[in-house]
């Protein structure tokens, strides 16, 4: 970020070198490289819903605009996103679930921009029928596009709503018209918006450890294993997983491939096998763990081949059937239960389960927790006062304008 600082006032920093699209496409792939996003969990799709932030910013940046306009465009956002997981889980299609937020981006954008009612159908039905994203990004062998295809709709999001402002118009029937969303993929979108709110905002989670969010459960009764017990990790035989279903299918070589091969950062934090291996030995999460050389050390590549990982049943299809009568799959996204046993060469066993962990909906972190996480992330890249500045701008946003914050972004 610092090679694109201007240094002075607020308009410079990417505004000089980077038109609005390309500005929403870095400050998206910024936030989203690392890993440590939020969630929001359907019951048969997931979403990162501050994937919408990068091309709000962008948006923010080119004009005037208040903490209390950009929190309510990321509020419509984040509760879009959400409803559209629900309400059309197209992963279970193969579709990725990018498609959705191209949506819920161009929403964000539009009150930001100021599109009219009119202009803003137009933009979401381009978006709509131009962004089709495949999940199988995210199947194993797992590329480096995993982590940026949100940039790229954020890219294009922006581009489209631009156009939409200008007068370019869409295919308004997207959803129930001639080869619409209806008649492809066999989903209707029958929701009342009229009485749409923000009550599935509270419901999104945030990560403890650096990992995909359906391990945090495990890694929590791993990391309750080592409060609890004095163990050398030479002395275990086995590790036996038993989580949820979607859990098993993404990160547990499930539906979404071998997760045991793991040489790169983008296989690491989509196996259960690396994270779980790689917690008892490091005893923490961070992006540190996902640097090359530690992934390809001998140490945790051969404990990771001591990790087994199930479903509590072994029945996976047909789904329906599966999410009823598995104790572990049934109450998910409400828990996230998972059991990790660790069996001894001396043959004792000791096992912790879990069914939530601190940062999901139902142990939400404290703000202190959350400052204390940004303090640890940016430990070696900006100074304690600029920590201090950037936590104490982000607790007033509402009370602020977005040129304070992006300042202090974009000299980091």
């Amino acid at each position: 970020m610092q090679e694109l600082a201007d240094g002075g006032h607020c308009e410079a920093p990417l505004l000089k070198r980077l038109p609005m699209d390309r500005a929403a496409q870095l400050y998206t792939a910024l936030i989203r490289y690392p890993d440590f996003m939020d969630n929001y969990l359907g019951k048969e799709s997931t979403c990162h819903p501050c994937d919408n932030i990068g091309a709000l910013f962008a948006a923010s940046q080119y004009q005037a605009t208040s903490g209390k306009e950009f929190l309510r465009a990321m509020a419509t956002s984040y509760q879009l996103q959400c409803r559209l997981v629900e309400e059309i889980p197209v992963m279970t299609e193969g579709i990725d679930h990018t498609l959705v937020l191209s949506y819920s981006i161009v929403a964000g954008l539009a009150q930001l921009l100021h599109l009219t009612v009119e202009q803003t159908a137009h933009a979401l039905a381009i978006a709509g029928c131009s962004i089709s994203p495949l999940a199988s990004s995210r199947a194993s062998y797992t590329f480096e596009w995993k982590g940026f295809a949100s940039c790229f709709d954020a890219f294009n999001c922006t581009n489209l709503a631009l156009l939409a402002k200008e007068g370019m118009t869409g295919p308004l029937a997207l959803f129930e018209g001639p080869k619409g969303f209806k008649e492809i993929f066999g989903m209707k979108l029958e929701y009342e918006w009229e009485q749409e709110d923000f009550s599935l905002i509270p419901k999104c989670v945030l990560k403890t450890y650096n990992a995909e969010v359906h391990s945090q459960s495990t890694l929590e009764a791993v990391k309750d294993l080592q409060r609890k017990h004095q163990f050398r990790v030479e002395d275990i035989e086995k590790i036996d997983v038993t989580t949820f279903l979607t859990c098993y299918n993404i990160i547990g070589s499930g539906s979404y491939g071998n997760r045991k091969e793991v040489d790169t950062k983008e296989q690491a934090d989509h196996s259960l096998f690396y994270l779980v291996a790689v917690l008892l030995l490091d005893g923490e999460i961070y992006p540190g763990q996902f640097e090359p050389d530690r992934i390809r050390q001998r140490d945790v590549q051969e404990l990771l081949q001591k990790v087994h990982v199930h479903t509590g049943l072994p029945i996976h299809k047909p789904l329906k059937l599966a999410e009823k009568i598995d104790p572990y799959t049934a109450p998910y996204p409400e828990k996230m239960r998972s059991k990790v046993e660790i069996i001894f060469n001396d043959g004792h066993k000791i096992s912790s389960e879990m069914d939530d962990y601190p940062g999901f909906n139902t142990r939400p972190l404290s703000w202190e927790q959350v400052t204390a996480k940004f303090r640890k992330l940016t430990a070696d890249s900006i100074s304690e006062h600029h920590k201090d500045q950037v936590i104490a701008t982000v607790r007033e946003l509402e009370n602020k304008n977005m040129q304070e914050l992006l300042q202090l972004v974009n000299n980091i």
